[in-house]
């Protein structure tokens, strides 16, 4: 059974001038397109299936993430259903020049497995091993208040 560590996934990209707004910052749809890539990567290895997206809950614009610096997106999988998964995924603004960073975003994605047809299919029971998942866990759910 996968835990929260096995779909743990962190992925950087640096914010180009062709995914920022009018005042040089990061397009908020950029942004949520990042957590929901990295987030349903999270969803897959956990499934072991394809995962489509079901359900963005309370996503949050801390601050913005100014072209030329790096978007860091961490997602992993803190909850199992039947057929989904629940994701936290949480995104930092990282200067590439110092390594300075600070929260811009984060929110909970939930993830439905499907087969080829786009029927929803089963996934497996979440297990927790270590520290680190129970960590991992106690993240996902306490934060937006489950």
């Amino acid at each position: 059974m996968p835990t929260p560590s096995d779909t743990y996934i962190q992925n950087r990209e640096r914010i180009q001038p062709n995914q920022t707004n009018n005042y040089d910052t990061a397009h908020g749809g950029i942004v949520m397109h990042l957590m929901d890539e990295i987030g349903a990567m999270s969803a897959m290895r956990f499934a072991g299936e394809t995962c489509v997206t079901a359900r963005v809950e309370s996503l949050d614009f801390r601050r913005p993430i100014p072209r030329g610096d790096i978007a860091v997106v961490e997602s992993w999988v803190y909850e199992a259903g039947r057929t989904s998964v629940k994701v936290r995924i949480r995104v930092d603004r990282e200067d590439p020049r110092t390594g300075d960073s600070e929260r811009t975003s984060d929110s909970t994605f939930t993830f439905v497995a499907v087969d080829i047809d786009g029927t929803p299919v089963g996934v497996p029971e979440l297990t927790l091993e270590t520290d680190r998942d129970r960590e991992l866990r106690e993240e996902g759910v306490t934060a937006h208040g489950e």
